[in-house]
């Protein structure tokens, strides 16, 4: 906690106790006596030493002992500041102290130890509170910190393997140049620019998403030509929707991976439907039996985890699989 935080609520923690101690007193009539003073002095001088020593550096089970010595401290702080105060200092200033002559020493720590008690446990008190307060704060920190370097870096694993082919065909399309390979080049411009847009709270408008889709079919329209069918379509209202960035992709990623993208009579199906509080987005294809890769796809371990902690309780993501199709069907719920 930083140090003016800390004077500031060690004052306030300090003036509500002269508070109570004066209106204990007045209650009992004893608001005007001079040993109420040196009370005060007396739990201004233990308080202290207890919020800004006792507890910040000893209150430790490594140092349990110290602790339990330092408590011992902290009593005989206030005893012994009161005694100076009324039985040294009154008796030189008004002529007599706040206890008769002769009291002896034992009798006046007896008197005083659940008066000197009071201020250790305030100042405990207040100084747990504090700390836990500080320590929550800081533990919400890290856990925001730490969710913002997880989605950064899963965004960063969704993609490689999609670069990485496109960056082939390309090369292939260098020698004749053409069109298309303009066409291509200016599409995956904007592909990678998405991908690397720094999006402060991790959302985008709907449509760019979209945008992104169809750039990311297209591109791979140009790779297949006439051997590639996939069925794309948008139904509801993109317009002022936000969702997480490069959410969707994954799973067209995994269609275009594990899928046929051939037969005429089974295209790859991408569905996306949208309303202001609602989007579902699902995506079948069917089965590559020929595919060597038999990992669960590409980027779906990462999405699931993005979903849990970008939409929390929000989201139900179902994935079916017969044999001979694979769909999954992703519903987001958009709003609290």
């Amino acid at each position: 906690m930083k140090q003016q935080k800390l004077w500031m609520y060690y004052l306030l923690a300090w003036v509500g106790y002269v508070a109570y101690i004066y209106i204990d007193n007045v209650v009992n009539g004893r608001g005007s006596q001079p040993y109420v003073w040196s009370h005060l002095v007396a739990s201004f001088v233990q308080f202290t030493f207890c919020f800004f020593v006792l507890y910040p550096k000893f209150l430790n089970r490594k140092l349990i002992l110290v602790f339990i010595a330092g408590l011992i401290v902290a009593e005989g702080l206030f005893i012994s500041t009161r005694w100076l105060v009324e039985e040294v200092l009154y008796v030189w200033v008004i002529g007599h102290g706040n206890y008769n002559p002769g009291t002896s020493i034992l009798y006046y720590v007896g008197d005083n130890w659940w008066k000197a008690f009071q201020p250790i446990l305030l100042s405990f008190i207040i100084w747990a509170f504090l700390e836990t307060f500080n320590r929550e704060r800081e533990n919400e920190q890290l856990r925001q910190e730490k969710t913002q370097a997880e989605l950064a870096f899963l965004k960063s694993q969704i993609n490689p393997h999609f670069l990485y082919n496109t960056l082939n065909y390309m090369y292939s399309m260098a020698y004749p140049v053409s069109d298309r390979l303009a066409d291509t080049i200016i599409k995956l411009s904007n592909l990678m620019r998405y991908m690397l847009a720094d999006n402060a709270n991790n959302q985008v408008d709907l449509e760019k998403e979209v945008d992104y889709l169809s750039n990311y079919i297209d591109i791979y329209r140009m790779r297949f030509e006439d051997h590639f069918f996939v069925d794309f379509k948008v139904s509801g209202n993109t317009g002022g929707v936000q969702i997480a960035s490069l959410m969707l992709i994954p799973f067209v990623e995994n269609a275009f991976k594990h899928g046929v993208m051939d037969d005429e009579q089974r295209p790859v199906r991408i569905k996306l439907q949208a309303s202001q509080h609602m989007i579902t987005f699902s995506v079948s294809n069917k089965i590559n039996r020929n595919q060597k890769d038999h990992s669960s796809g590409i980027g779906m371990a990462n999405i699931r985890r993005r979903l849990d902690l970008i939409y929390p309780g929000r989201y139900d993501l179902l994935i079916a699989n017969n044999g001979d199709t694979y769909k999954s069907t992703l519903s987001i719920k958009l709003t609290q």
